[in-house]
């Protein structure tokens, strides 16, 4: 579960950055800001893995 977890996490995370910066690129403001939720999300959920590492 771990592992692959933190993949698929920095696989979001990668995502949202293109997004976001194919917004910037485009002028769409909307994907912009959608790219930069999807790297929130996938930071939370990064951190919520460390946190179970830690107590493991």
């Amino acid at each position: 579960m771990g592992l692959d977890d933190k993949i698929s996490n920095k696989s979001e995370e990668l995502k949202g950055k293109g997004k976001e910066s194919y917004g910037k690129a485009s002028g769409d403001e909307s994907k912009e800001a959608e790219g930069k939720a999807d790297q929130g999300k996938s930071n939370l959920k990064q951190a919520g893995e460390k946190v179970k590492d830690v107590f493991k």
